[in-house]
């Protein structure tokens, strides 16, 4: 091999390792495997393959929500490879609209699958599934974003409407995830993708979770994470009060959609196991630590379906993953305790769960956590203020229908506008369809 061909090799490993960053894991940890015993293990639809790329974040919170489905006896499988579409569908959009400068990426944090799910609703996995190609692989979906941006840098660079390369991003799209279905019959009945998805799950049922220091605790942050993207916001508490959420919500059923760090020697799909060591100090410290280190970083998504515990009585969390079945435990996972007090990056949880430790909490004395404002497509803007009124916000006037935010940033994405409360600033709405203002108090 010639010195040309050897180093166009390494560029092509190095590529290749840093698109399937939520893939990367250690499989040379000497590590004895330990004997479970399964406390729980929640109601879970087959293992998927995600293939190369950053869905797992689709994959998870889908894996989520079919598990919540399957508690409340309404079993669904639903479809990744829809929600694929439609968010390179969507980026590509965009990025021609803004000249170039948005992003086309397969990443994202959990939250934003609840998105794309509000906005396109979603179809079951049988209407819509991502097939292998001849060799047995499944497309990479990095791959077609790259060509998504491919297609939307021509528009932008020939000042063309994007409708001029949208047959060309379906025909590829077809080709690659297969070609979609406009309605879905299921149990004799006909639905559209949005009638589907909102009858599966509604953006306003979920509340994503975090644990950092650098923001107060019991207000809604916008993590800084680089996938995202949307600026989702989630709500900061402390880690063991965190942990304590996760076990109760899969005690009484529900999943619970995990995004962390998976770069520890103790990760191995190969195994099935994620572990590491109890921290003997302050383990809020140490996260806070390997967070603004980067020793702890998003790079993966996965479903907490169950509970086990080892011999020596360890607790450890049962892992749905998106890497096929190829492990002991048919792609299962056991992350113990410690690796998830160290190394979560963020949790989405029904808020159900939150609402009835709620309850608990409150009969013993304790706080409660408000919902999440801003989730609805339609309010009135005195609903929104009142909103932040009653979450401590106490210092926001309202003047001439806006709310003045004081020492605080929120941003909400809606299916047709983005609405930002400035930190110092104001209530701004930023329509991406020139038919939608505010009227009557209203964001419509």
């Amino acid at each position: 091999m010639s010195h040309n061909n050897i180093k166009h090799a390494v560029l092509t490993m190095i590529a290749v390792m840093t698109i399937v960053a939520c893939r990367r894991n250690n499989e040379n940890v000497a590590v004895k495997t330990p004997i479970f015993t399964i406390e729980t293990l929640n109601g879970h639809t087959p293992v998927k393959d995600q293939g190369h790329g950053g869905t797992c974040w689709i994959h998870a919170m889908l894996a989520t929500i079919e598990t919540d489905r399957i508690m409340k006896g309404d079993s669904v499988n639903l479809s990744p490879a829809f929600s694929v579409r439609r968010m390179l569908e969507e980026q590509y959009l965009r990025n021609v609209l803004c000249q170039g400068r948005s992003k086309v990426t397969d990443r994202g944090t959990a939250p934003d699958l609840l998105r794309l799910l509000a906005y396109y609703g979603t179809m079951p996995y049988d209407s819509y599934y991502h097939t292998a190609t001849d060799d047995g692989r499944l497309t990479s979906s990095s791959l077609l974003a790259r060509k998504t941006h491919a297609l939307a840098e021509k528009a932008v660079a020939q000042r063309v409407s994007p409708m001029k390369y949208k047959p060309l991003l379906e025909t590829m799209l077809d080709e690659s995830l297969g070609t979609l279905p406009h309605r879905i019959y299921m149990l004799g009945a006909e639905y559209t993708p949005m009638e589907f998805g909102h009858s599966v799950c509604l953006r306003d049922n979920y509340v994503a979770l975090t644990s950092f220091t650098h923001h107060p605790f019991n207000t809604y942050v916008d993590l800084e994470l680089p996938d995202n993207h949307h600026h989702n916001l989630f709500y900061n508490i402390p880690i063991e009060r965190l942990v304590a959420m996760v076990k109760k919500a899969v005690e009484s059923g529900h999943g619970v959609c995990w995004e962390g760090d998976i770069s520890e020697k103790g990760f191995s799909f190969a195994k099935g196991l994620a572990i590491c060591k109890a921290h003997k100090g302050n383990v809020q410290e140490q996260r806070q630590k390997d967070f603004f280190t980067a020793s702890t970083t998003d790079d993966h998504c996965m479903a907490i379906v169950g509970l086990a515990h080892d011999g020596n009585g360890r607790q450890y969390y049962i892992m749905k993953n998106s890497w096929g079945k190829d492990n002991p435990y048919g792609g299962l996972m056991y992350m113990s305790e410690e690796y998830l007090k160290l190394k979560t990056v963020a949790v989405v949880m029904h808020k159900e769960c939150i609402e009835e430790l709620s309850v608990e909490e409150q009969k013993k004395g304790g706080e409660t956590m408000p919902s999440l404002p801003l989730h609805s497509t339609k309010k009135s803007l005195n609903q929104i203020y009142e909103n932040f009124r009653l979450q401590s916000y106490k210092t926001f006037p309202l003047v001439n229908d806006t709310i003045i935010a004081n020492n605080d940033t929120i941003t909400e994405f809606m299916p047709f506008h983005i609405i930002s409360i400035i930190k110092n600033g104001g209530c701004r709405a930023t329509t991406t369809a020139n038919e939608n203002q505010f009227t009557n108090n209203q964001i419509i």
